[in-house]
C-alpha cells in the first residue's frame, strides 16, 4: 500500500517544523508533553485492513541545545498490556541527518536505528528489522501539524521499499 498523503499533509497556514540550514532543530516541534491517539493496523503485512485504537502520553525533552532528544512514550493496548517506549533522536552535524533509537521496555536493548532527514517540514526516516520471522524495511514519517499538534506514521515494506503498508499511525496533541 502507498502512503495517502491527503490524510496528512500539513493543513495550509499551519506551521511545519522549523528547520535551520543544517537540520539541528528539525525536532523542535515535538519538545514538550502530548497526548498520543494511536491507530493500528492489527495484522500488518497480511492483507488484512482491521485496525484498532488506543490512547497514550509521551514527554520529550530536548538535549545538545535541540541536536538531540529523548521521548518517553506510554500507552495501555486495549488488551490491557502496558506498552513502554524510549525514542533517543540524534543529529549527526556531518551528514546532515537523523538518527532515531527505539528501545521497549519489555526488550530493554535499542532497536537499529532509523536514519533521514527532514525536507519541507516532512521528516523520512528508513531502517531495517524484522517481523514474524521476515526481513523487513521499516519508513517513519514524521511532521508537525502546527503548534499543539503533530503526527508520525510508520509504514512497512517486504518487497524492499517496492510497495509501503501503513500500519501505525499517532496523532499528538499538546497538553493545555
Amino acid at each position: 500500500m502507498q502512503h495517502d498523503q491527503t490524510t496528512t499533509e500539513p493543513r495550509s497556514g499551519v506551521a511545519t517544523a522549523v528547520s535551520g540550514p543544517d537540520g539541528a532543530h528539525d525536532f523542535d516541534f515535538l519538545h514538550g508533553e502530548w497526548y498520543v491517539h494511536n491507530r493500528r493496523l492489527r495484522h500488518p503485512l497480511s492483507g488484512a485492513a482491521e485496525w484498532y485504537e488506543f490512547e497514550g502520553v509521551t514527554y520529550e525533552r530536548p538535549l545538545w541545545d535541540g541536536r538531540a532528544n529523548i521521548e518517553e512514550y506510554r500507552a495501555t493496548l486495549p488488551d490491557g498490556e502496558r506498552l513502554q517506549g524510549l525514542a533517543l533522536r540524534l543529529y549527526e552535524p556531518a551528514t546532515g541527518r537523523w538518527t532515531i533509537h527505539w528501545s521497549n521496555a519489555m526488550a530493554g536493548t535499542l532497536d537499529a536505528p532509523m536514519v533521514g532527514t527532514f525536507r519541507d517540514g516532512v521528516g523520512e526516516f528508513y531502517g531495517e528489522d524484522t517481523y514474524e520471522g521476515r526481513r523487513i524495511r521499516l519508513r517513519f514519517y514524521w511532521r508537525s501539524t502546527g503548534a499543539n499538534g503533530a503526527q508520525w506514521e510508520q509504514a512497512f515494506s517486504d518487497d524492499d521499499g517496492a510497495t509501503w503498508e501503513t500500519n501505525w499511525i499517532m496523532t499528538f496533541t499538546r497538553w493545555a
